[in-house]
């Protein structure tokens, strides 16, 4: 029996380090907020959140659901549009539509 070293195993998830972020603050109620809902270009999701916000509306009254497009699911939204977004807006509604 020959003594041979253990395999080198390489770990792929990696470390992140990140900080912790504090939520924000809950509204107590949604009746005549501004919404925003933005799309993140998947398949499914204009249809997702059109359907959401047709139910939510059926117990809220909002005083204006805005729609707004992020350029590609897989990046960011750009930083104008989050501030167009943050400045028009109490509120916003999102979702992966797969």
């Amino acid at each position: 029996m020959r003594n041979e070293p253990d395999p080198l195993v390489f770990d792929p998830r990696g470390v992140a380090e990140t900080a912790p972020i504090a939520l924000s603050e809950r509204v107590a109620d949604l009746n005549g907020l501004r919404l925003a809902v933005l799309d993140n270009t998947k398949w499914n999701a204009n249809r997702l959140l059109r359907k959401t916000v047709a139910r939510i509306e059926e117990e809220f009254s909002f005083a204006a659901v805005n729609y707004y497009r992020k350029e590609s699911f897989s990046k960011e939204a750009a930083p104008a549009l989050v501030e167009i977004i943050a400045a028009n807006n109490d509120i916003v509604l999102t979702a992966i539509g797969d």
